[in-house]
């Protein structure tokens, strides 16, 4: 691994009392990887991220890069931040008003020779898509273009690695989406190891090779995002990244292969599903994402329609059962239900997700 994180805590001291930011994560990227640490407001992902960057000291694990160690508790080795090799790219862009987008970019590589400077300078801007920019003042260009200035400007003195800490959170939805998307282009076309922190699932899908799940100073899961999605580790993981809801189950063997009661139905052919004698009774929660529920007129299963969103291309029903029981399900927007009408919905579960049962 380029980068390696080993059972890494940061904990903060306020008067006579302290609290742990961070506890024992673990993660690694490859040269050239991106990851994303997404998770709830005071999850821990901005302080990991800092700790990365030298500008938090840790309490115990280690921190190694491209075999150097950055910082260890043990060893009590703790590199300063400027000696790490690490951009860093803020929410703020922090760009000077005062300089040109091209000054702005130079404003890392002074120790270049004027005319490597200005080569160097102008590459990232076409890396980026700014060369014809070069003279303009930040203030002159839109959001998103001010933040590809600043990834020019961090990418320009050649990092080792770039962190970037929730860069797209001043933009409009669609304007993060699409953005995420080309900053993700850029940074592999440069080959630049990246570690970004995020509270939207969508920026993580469209950035990262990795995603780390964080709650309460925990990485939860450190994985790809279809792992994510279809084999949550946790309960939080689980609920936290997609749509979707618990409901009881109960499994049990008929023949050779799992059987799962539901109040939709049996679900049969199902993929990595557990076998009844890993949950006491096999009695375990079940969970059902939007995706797995499907309209369907002709199914003897009705739910009433109890909330809706639009979504452009669909909807997203929320959907309570004769046994009072929630689903959730994903349904072409040209099906216009009204909120109290009845449904026939029916379920189409490939991967099964079960967690031990919950008392009520």
């Amino acid at each position: 691994m380029f980068l390696k994180l080993e059972g890494v805590s940061v904990r903060y001291t306020r008067g006579s009392g302290s609290r742990a930011a961070v506890e024992a994560a673990t993660l690694g990227l490859r040269q050239g990887q991106i990851g994303v640490l997404i998770g709830p407001s005071g999850c821990g992902k901005t302080s990991l991220l800092r700790a990365v960057a030298g500008l938090e000291r840790i309490e115990a694990g280690r921190i190694g890069m491209g075999g150097t160690v950055l910082s260890d508790a043990g060893a009590r080795v703790h590199l300063a931040p400027e000696a790490r090799r690490i951009g860093m790219v803020f929410q703020d862009y922090a760009l000077f008003p005062h300089l040109s987008v091209a000054d702005n970019v130079a404003f890392g590589v002074q120790h270049l020779p004027g005319s490597d400077r200005s080569a160097r300078v102008q590459q990232m801007l076409d890396l980026v898509g700014l060369g014809h920019a070069a003279k303009r003042a930040p203030h002159q260009l839109s959001g998103g273009q001010q933040q590809r200035i600043a990834l020019a400007r961090a990418l320009a003195p050649q990092p080792q690695l770039l962190l970037l800490d929730e860069p797209f959170s001043s933009l409009d939805v669609d304007l993060r989406e699409r953005l995420a998307q080309e900053i993700r282009v850029i940074l592999k076309d440069s080959g630049t190891t990246a570690l970004f922190v995020t509270h939207d699932q969508f920026e993580a899908f469209a950035l990262g090779d990795v995603i780390g799940v964080m709650q309460r100073g925990h990485l939860e899961q450190w994985d790809d995002a279809y792992n994510l999605y279809h084999r949550p580790v946790s309960r939080f993981v689980a609920q936290f990244i997609g749509h979707g809801v618990f409901t009881p189950a109960r499994i049990e063997r008929r023949g050779a292969a799992p059987v799962v009661h539901t109040a939709l139905g049996d679900l049969v052919d199902v993929q990595e599903c557990p076998l009844p004698d890993a949950f006491p009774g096999g009695e375990c929660d079940l969970l059902l994402r939007a995706d797995d529920i499907v309209h369907d007129d002709a199914s003897a299963v009705k739910a009433c329609i109890e909330r809706k969103a639009f979504r452009g291309s669909e909807f997203l029903y929320t959907l309570r059962l004769d046994s009072g029981e929630l689903v959730m399900a994903h349904v072409p927007s040209h099906h216009d239900h009204h909120i109290g009408e009845w449904i026939g919905i029916r379920a189409e579960v490939d991967h099964v997700v079960t967690f031990p049962r919950q008392p009520v």
